[in-house]
């Protein structure tokens, strides 16, 4: 099991503008979302565990935090341009990043994983929660405008 593959829009080679909608996602596989399964064995004994992504925690940098019970939707230029994500979504930031360190806000990601265990012909059995985490950073910019 594997901390988020972080998608995000706008991504490092951008800049997003205040108030514009954020899109993130984690591509699906089965180290980054589940499901995901393997065995551990030694002569007589095998314990095997099964694990599964629950939610991911984006940490925006700014104070807030988006909780989503999914891997998120991969952002489309050409489809989606300006409209919010359906289902992993920022509504947006409220002020630039200028004044981060290096210009961006930090993004923390992390991945809450349900793992179940059992013991091959022993009886035994579990539950464990565990966390992946990872970062990345978004530029955010402001537009302003001035009218006559």
């Amino acid at each position: 099991m594997r901390a988020a593959q972080i998608g995000i829009s706008p991504g490092q080679d951008g800049a997003g503008l205040v108030g514009l909608p954020v899109w993130m996602w984690t591509a699906v596989t089965p180290q980054t979302w589940g499901p995901i399964t393997a065995t551990a064995s030694v002569p007589g004994l095998s314990v095997t565990a099964r694990g599964n992504a629950t939610k991911i925690r984006w940490e925006m940098g700014d104070g807030h935090a988006v909780v989503c019970a999914n891997p998120g939707t991969a952002y489309d230029k050409a489809a989606q341009s300006g409209s919010r994500s359906p289902t992993c979504g920022y509504d947006g930031y409220s002020a630039p990043s200028r004044t981060k360190p290096g210009g961006s806000y930090t993004v923390t990601v992390t991945t809450t994983w349900h793992v179940d265990w059992w013991v091959e012909g022993g009886g035994a059995s579990g539950t464990e929660t565990l966390t992946r985490a990872t970062t990345t950073s978004i530029r955010i910019d402001e537009l302003q405008v001035v009218t006559g």
